[in-house]
């Protein structure tokens, strides 16, 4: 129990300030909650990027892993070793950064699917350190508006699911996630359903352009499939940045101006040989270093097409008529969720052509799609403010009230043994 006036204590938790802007726009819309509704909280980090948070956020932030090359590919004997006692160090790091909490939250994230390329040791590992933390210290670990999907690997399987069942609270940022972890085991009956996080960012002011009227913005991804796709990673590469090029070329041909978006530093590769591709003065790359760079990009838009998650996301917040080049169930239920489900196509299959059809279509809807979209926007901030709102309730209890324990609180969450 909280000390009477101790300022409560909240961590946040993540892949945060490692290059993803999708992750660092849910940390930013759950620091703009707290800081509005709980001022007095005393917030740090345990993330994969802690000199970015901190500087960028103004947080104390702490290094996720102490072994430093987790992420790096591990072929000699040291850095198997280097990795084997980091498992070690990080069970009594991540043990004692909980300790020092009354919460912790997950912001959001994709954290209980495997929609990209995992090791169960990367990331189910950690994030199951930090669930069995909370609930060994009694520290309430919150997974907010995360994302779920069904997963192959039974040993990543069983981490997220135990990982899932210690929670204190678990929200959804889509339907099929809830559905996920229902079907691998996970009791969902008091878990709810709440848009993306980034839904609660401020959207671009009109009357701001990014960049010049009349452009298309073509959000690529460094895509090789998922974890059950390891085996033909590269040819699904190849197949979706051919694809993806010839449709920048045709809207070039068109007369169209491109602007290439990414969501992550590794697309950088990606932007860089469709570049060399199509060698014209049509087709900029932007530079964004946030969500909101991004929204304000697809604010000036006369139509986005993209690839990752969080490109969609911004571009159907900032009300620009979007085409998801969709490479998981995620992104059908975003585009479904704003109204937009008839223009998704396969992230895996890019038909140049057909893609160009699509698009034609969608131009054609502009008018109405807009107008979709602020209604379906509007209705997104609202879930969110229920959110923030249920958030407070479960996690930060009014003085005087004395259950610490998570399965006490109202948004209790039963699970079977």
């Amino acid at each position: 129990m909280k000390p009477p006036n101790r300022a409560v204590r909240v961590g946040v938790f993540g892949l945060l300030g490692s290059g993803n802007l999708g992750n660092d726009g849910s940390l930013e819309a759950v620091l703009g909650y707290l800081r509005t509704a709980h001022p007095d909280a005393a917030v740090d980090a345990l993330c994969g990027g802690p000199e970015v948070v901190a500087a960028r956020y103004s947080i104390p932030a702490t290094r996720l892993h102490w072994y430093r090359g987790e992420y790096r590919t591990a072929s000699r004997v040291g850095a198997i070793a280097g990795k084997g006692l980091g498992k070690l160090v990080d069970a009594f790091r991540t043990a004692a950064w909980v300790r020092r909490h009354d919460v912790v939250i997950v912001p959001g994230m994709g954290v209980l699917e495997a929609t990209l390329p995992l090791r169960p040791w990367g990331f189910p590992y950690a994030l199951f350190l930090l669930c069995a933390s909370g609930r060994l210290f009694g520290t309430k670990v919150a997974l907010v508006s995360v994302g779920a999907a069904a997963i192959g690997s039974r040993p990543t399987r069983a981490l997220v699911r135990r990982s899932a069942r210690l929670a204190a609270y678990r929200s959804y940022r889509d339907a099929p996630s809830r559905d996920a972890m229902r079907t691998m085991g996970v009791d969902t009956a008091h878990d709810e359903v709440y848009p993306d996080l980034a839904f609660a960012l401020p959207t671009p002011e009109a009357g701001a352009p990014a960049g010049p009227s009349g452009t298309v913005c073509v959000g690529v991804m460094d895509f090789h499939g998922g974890d059950d796709d390891r085996a033909r990673a590269e040819e699904i590469h190849r197949r979706y940045l051919e694809g993806t090029t010839r449709f920048v070329r045709a809207l070039v041909e068109d007369g169209r101006r491109v602007r290439l978006l990414t969501g992550d530093e590794v697309d950088a590769s990606v932007v860089a040989t469709i570049l060399q591709a199509v060698d014209s003065p049509l087709v900029s790359a932007a530079e964004a270093a946030s969500l909101a760079d991004l929204m304000a990009e697809a604010a000036a838009a006369d139509a986005v097409v993209a690839t990752r998650y969080h490109n969609l996301v911004c571009a159907l917040k900032a009300g620009t008529p979007t085409l998801a080049l969709s490479y998981a169930v995620k992104s059908d239920a975003l585009m479904a969720q704003m109204g937009l489900e008839a223009y998704c196509h396969p992230a895996r299959e890019v038909d140049a052509d057909r893609l160009f059809e699509q698009f034609r279509a969608l131009q054609q809807r502009s008018t109405e799609l807009r107008r979709t979209l602020a209604e379906r926007n509007a209705a997104a901030t609202r879930r969110l403010e229920h959110q923030f709102a249920a958030l407070t309730a479960a996690l930060f209890p009014p003085p005087g009230r004395t259950d610490t324990h998570p399965d006490t609180h109202a948004h209790a969450l039963r699970e079977t043994p």
